[in-house]
């Protein structure tokens, strides 16, 4: 099984930035594929970046040249920078964890809000 608990959300201004963390723990495999999605209230889990454990990445165009996506494979953590937020990127945002074994596990989320 995987744990995974997000950390570094907060209130934060537009214009702003703020870094996500995702820390995994339990069985890590070494091929595998981490994700972030955010969620308001009433819409659909949104996908916003992902990262392989080749580096591949890839965002949603709403966030291409605003966030990026990173790994630090010795601390199984992924992360999520973002900058130059606006309020319509408040969200709840969550990460993903996803190998071939044993299937995804979601974190719990962490709140950002961006006040205008």
């Amino acid at each position: 099984q995987v744990q995974l608990v997000e950390s570094g959300g907060g209130l934060v201004q537009a214009g702003g930035s703020l870094r996500l963390s995702c820390a995994a723990s339990g069985i890590i495999r070494s091929i595998n594929i981490m994700r972030w999605y955010r969620q308001t209230p009433g819409k659909q889990r949104e996908l916003v970046a992902t990262i392989t454990s080749g580096d591949s990445t890839n965002y949603a165009d709403s966030v291409k040249g605003r966030f990026t996506i990173s790994r630090d494979n010795g601390k199984d953590t992924v992360y999520l920078l973002m900058n130059s937020l606006k309020p319509e990127d408040t969200a709840v945002y969550y990460c993903k964890y996803w190998d071939p074994r044993v299937g995804e596990y979601w974190g719990k989320g962490t709140l950002v809000t961006v006040s205008s």
